[in-house]
């Protein structure tokens, strides 16, 4: 066997891509069951009400169990915990749902994935971490391939305020990734994602309570996978794959690759995405979207040679300021 010392790091970073990779699949489900929620006439903002308010019911016990008792966490972490929930979680899929409303669909998501760009900036500014060459051309590399995968021919009337939500989509996206790998190394994983979802879902109901955003819900039929299936398939979906799951492997993923390379990982997502269309809906993906899946997996790649070079680095700042 080799040694621990010298296999570990390499491990975890495989495992931390394993993770990353699994997260991007199980968000990219959520358009499949947000779409038969919406579809029975479900409002976009009840739809992520309930992702992630039965999310949060969902991880309460295994939660509770990595807390063991130590609340003072909550307490420390309790700002962090607000953006993540508020911003995060609640904020970014809100923002992105307005931006459909008055958008095309792919050209709101390409907006919402300037996310990992913004991250890289973030990290030059914050933390003084100027990208290098290869994170450069790794960023291209992904966004000429998003760009391919989403297709966006011909003239696209954008509307501002579209373009406005898309933007904060993208904000909230990359504070997703921040706030995940800089977690201060003592909320567990499973516990931010759970008290994230918690506050979210409580300032949405209040807002829904408020009459702030539009709540409707009903208890219809669904159409999923062609078939009629019960309101239920969709919101557990919806909120133990879609949510539970995909923020918990995202957030442990963030802490072992950091939230440069984890961004771009995530990215991943649109891919998996347009898999799911194709095998639900017989959406074949055209050769144009296979071109930019290699692009995607190109700019991965580079930016996975780039963060080996300055793991040193990486790690430091993965500390946070206060670390």
């Amino acid at each position: 066997m080799p040694a621990a010392g010298a296999a570990g790091p390499r491990g975890r970073g495989w495992a931390g891509l394993a993770l990353a990779a699994a997260s991007a699949a199980a968000f990219g489900t959520s358009g499949t069951f947000a779409t038969s929620l919406i579809g029975a006439g479900w409002s976009p903002a009840a739809a992520v009400l309930a992702r992630i308010a039965v999310a949060a019911a969902l991880l309460t016990v295994p939660a509770l169990a990595q807390l063991r008792g130590r609340w003072v966490l909550l307490r420390r972490g309790a700002g962090r915990i607000a953006a993540y929930g508020l911003v995060a979680v609640a904020g970014c899929q809100l923002f992105y749902f307005n931006a459909i409303a008055r958008m095309p669909v792919g050209v709101a998501l390409l907006l919402e994935y300037l996310g990992p760009v913004l991250v890289v900036g973030w990290l030059w500014a914050r933390h003084g971490q100027r990208p290098r060459t290869l994170t450069v051309a790794g960023a291209a590399a992904s966004l000429s391939g998003l760009v391919l995968v989403l297709n966006l021919t011909g003239r696209a009337h954008l509307d501002p305020l579209g373009v406005m939500w898309g933007l904060l989509a993208a904000c909230g996206l990359a504070v997703y990734f921040v706030l995940s790998a800089h977690g201060g190394g003592q909320l567990p994983p499973l516990v931010l994602a759970w008290a994230g979802m918690c506050a979210g879902a409580v300032t949405l109901a209040a807002a829904g309570a408020a009459g702030l955003v539009p709540m409707a819900a009903t208890t219809r039929d669904t159409d999923l996978l062609g078939h009629r299936a019960s309101w239920l398939v969709s919101v557990l979906g919806l909120s133990l794959v879609a949510a539970a799951f995909a923020y918990a492997a995202g957030i442990t993923a963030a802490r072992r690759l950091g939230p440069k390379l984890a961004s771009f990982v995530g990215m991943a997502e649109v891919l998996f995405a347009i898999l799911f269309a194709w095998l639900a809906l017989g959406q074949l993906p055209t050769v144009m979207q296979f071109a930019g899946g290699a692009f995607i997996v190109a700019g991965v790649t580079l930016v996975r040679l780039d963060e080996s070079r300055q793991a040193p680095a990486l790690t430091t700042a993965a500390r946070g300021p206060g670390a």
